[in-house]
């Protein structure tokens, strides 16, 4: 059994997992895997097992796919089938009884927050995030009806006008991430009092414009999966190639920016 760390753009698919009609990085992964013989024509690989599954328009850095393959099925053999966004980077082999889902003991995301420091008090969203630290019910965090006792920690950083905010967990309910997100940035922003961090912990189900909506997709990052006992070999050829991708694609996203707030500004300076 060998285990793949992948890295992907999710801003063009519609999440991780498999869907009908509609195209998702594992269907990326599973069509490399058939197109290099690993497995059969509308199968899966012996073994198959993903680390997650984000959401639409999420990305990820370490997402980790574990199946049974050849020896010369390295990072770089699956790179030569895979589409740019979706780069495997870095491989293990591991005992056959591994479980890629079931078997982490800490994942994380980074979310960036665009919080301008004139509209946005970081005190505020800090001692937020502190109370939401350690064991709680997020159930009025999440879409998920059972299995939503979690405990999590991490840590805000300020980056120029964004907020980096890093959370790690075992495991995560759906939408934790990006409905704490949004939690933050509503008290941090002064549109929701302090107190709305512990109606949201507490035992009522807040519905309707008492909830909390989770924060746009594409901000948010799988950072990290991380297994008891598994040392990842980083595959050079394949990591170069991955880091060549993903610098060509920040660099159109900056340009795109610049276009866009000069299109914007312009328009400003006309009214």
């Amino acid at each position: 059994m060998r285990v793949f760390r992948i890295a992907y753009d999710g801003r063009p698919y519609y999440g991780f997992q498999r869907q009908p009609d509609v195209p998702t990085v594992e269907d990326a992964i599973l069509d490399a895997c058939r197109a290099l013989g690993v497995c059969e024509s509308n199968a899966v690989p012996t073994g198959y097992a993903a680390a997650g599954r984000t959401d639409a328009g999420v990305s990820a850095l370490a997402q980790t796919v574990a199946f049974e393959c050849p020896d010369w099925c390295t990072p770089r053999a699956l790179n030569s089938e895979l589409p740019g966004t979706v780069r495997a980077w870095a491989a293990a082999d591991v005992p056959d009884d591994f479980h890629a889902r079931h078997q982490p003991n800490r994942r994380e995301y980074v979310y960036d927050l665009y919080a301008p420091v004139e509209s946005f008090d970081d005190e505020r969203a800090a001692e937020a995030f502190d109370t939401l630290r350690g064991e709680h019910d997020f159930h009025n965090l999440t879409p998920d009806d059972y299995n939503t006792v979690r405990t999590i920690d991490g840590d805000l950083t300020r980056d120029g006008d964004f907020l980096l905010v890093r959370v790690e967990a075992g495991g995560f309910a759906r939408e934790l991430v990006r409905r704490l997100v949004s939690l933050l940035q509503v008290v941090g922003s002064g549109s929701a009092p302090m107190s709305k961090v512990a109606d949201v912990l507490g035992a009522e189900h807040l519905k309707g414009p008492d909830g909390v909506p989770p924060a746009r997709p594409t901000p948010l990052v799988l950072t990290a999966v991380e297994y008891p006992g598994v040392e990842f070999d980083v595959d050079p050829d394949a990591a170069e190639s991955a880091v060549e991708v993903f610098t060509e694609r920040a660099l159109a996203d900056r340009i795109g920016w610049r276009v866009g707030t000069r299109i914007r500004d312009g328009i400003d300076g006309a009214e």
